[in-house]
């Protein structure tokens, strides 16, 4: 039996593969330290979990829920964007889907026509353009350089638009790099984008986990026009320590959502009732721990940046949000001998057992990933493994 070509076409998620070879070694005995899923270290709150409890012993996760999900977390859903967004939405504005994830697989299902293009800014998230080709779309990548941040600019797009061009990705604070587009960058994107009618998807998920004083500024509010023209996705992973309960959601366009909806009654039928109460709780509930958290994440990141910084030739741009370092490392794998950064990540974890992940997957092949969404003694350990390794490779 011959396997789709589709499928064939399809690259394997370089965040996964990298945790699950760490994972391998584990398994083995080996004291292996991985930096990369971008996955919070906490645990997932008291209240949330507590939320999540009644409803199994209430008997009301036991059952099927509608596919869009259940009308009070929609609502829910709704509030929140109000209360954070200033922004009105109906119920009929939001679906609730399997992780924010799945959110994007449905949004690219239910607008994207074959040879429809899609422009994808670099550094990007791994899975943007498999989605895209898996819908039969053509992803257009345009690179922005760490000199400007890693952020797209509007000349930038406009020499990447064709009559194709159907949606921009944009994802601020962004994986991997945690840079924050401005509100003046994102006004003039969105303008751009509603005078060429091109939807914005608009990946919001880091948008709880910005340090330092920066802000972050959701492009859906900068107009009524660029509201239009743009679909929100979130979801309650990062900020709520819920990577495992896998809720997410897409807010926007009522006939497109309704069209995401038909799409998942026929593949997934609905997310998990019980993780769909549990999230009503994460939004609505109190609020405290998303902020003790995020002091968390910004007391490691101003700790170990300097720390990361200072390995021989690496080049870091500091993060203003997300949990994620993206060095560019191609003076560090010249000192080591290497001309190709998955080498060195695969060698720095069979020899130092350090794990992180390459940037080849992320459009970036002189740069790695690093998530520091784990524990300070960790990640110093982790440094320390690091250089010793650019230290024994530069000596040969």
């Amino acid at each position: 039996m011959d396997i789709s070509m589709r499928a064939q076409k399809l690259e394997p998620s370089v965040t996964l593969a990298a945790s699950a070879k760490a994972n391998a070694l584990k398994a083995q005995g080996q004291n292996v330290l991985s930096l990369t899923v971008g996955e919070p270290d906490f645990t997932t709150p008291k209240n949330i979990q507590q939320a999540a409890i009644q409803a199994i012993e209430s008997g009301k996760a036991s059952y099927y829920t509608p596919s869009a999900g259940i009308k009070e977390l929609r609502q829910a859903v709704a509030t929140y964007i109000k209360s954070n967004y200033q922004l009105d939405y109906q119920v009929e504005n939001v679906i609730v889907t399997d992780g924010a994830k799945f959110a994007l697989y449905l949004l690219f299902q239910a607008v994207l026509n074959p040879l429809d293009e899609v422009i994808i800014p670099v550094p990007y998230w791994v899975s943007y353009g498999e989605q895209v080709k898996l819908a039969e779309g053509v992803p257009v990548f345009v690179s922005c350089a760490q000199e400007q941040e890693f952020k797209v600019t509007v000349a930038q797009l406009e020499e990447a638009r064709t009559e194709k061009t159907k949606i921009l990705i944009l994802n601020s604070p962004s994986n991997p790099t945690g840079m924050i587009y401005s509100e003046k960058e994102l006004r003039a994107i969105g303008e751009w984008a509603v005078l060429h009618d091109i939807l914005i998807v608009s990946d919001d998920i880091y948008g709880k986990l910005v340090y330092n004083g920066a802000v972050f500024t959701p492009i859906a509010t900068l107009s009524e026009a660029i509201q239009k023209q743009t679909i929100i996705i979130n979801g309650v992973s990062k900020s709520y320590a819920m990577t495992g309960w896998r809720i997410g959601y897409a807010v926007g366009d009522k006939a497109i959502i309704a069209t995401m909806n038909d799409i998942a009654s026929q593949s997934t039928s609905n997310p998990t009732a019980v993780s769909q109460y549990a999230a009503i709780e994460a939004l609505s509930g109190e609020q405290d721990t998303v902020e003790t958290m995020r002091q968390a994440f910004e007391e490691r990141l101003n700790k170990v940046y300097p720390m990361f910084a200072a390995l021989p030739g690496f080049k870091i741009e500091k993060p203003h949000g997300a949990f994620y370092l993206f060095p560019n490392i191609k003076e560090t794998m010249d000192l080591c001998g290497y001309t190709d950064v998955t080498d060195w990540v695969d060698d720095l974890l069979a020899e130092a057992h350090v794990a992180l992940v390459t940037g080849a997957g992320f459009g970036a092949p002189e740069n790695v990933r690093i998530s520091y969404a784990t524990d300070l003694d960790t990640l110093e350990e982790a440094v320390a493994r690091i250089a010793a390794f650019i230290e024994a490779k530069s000596t040969r």
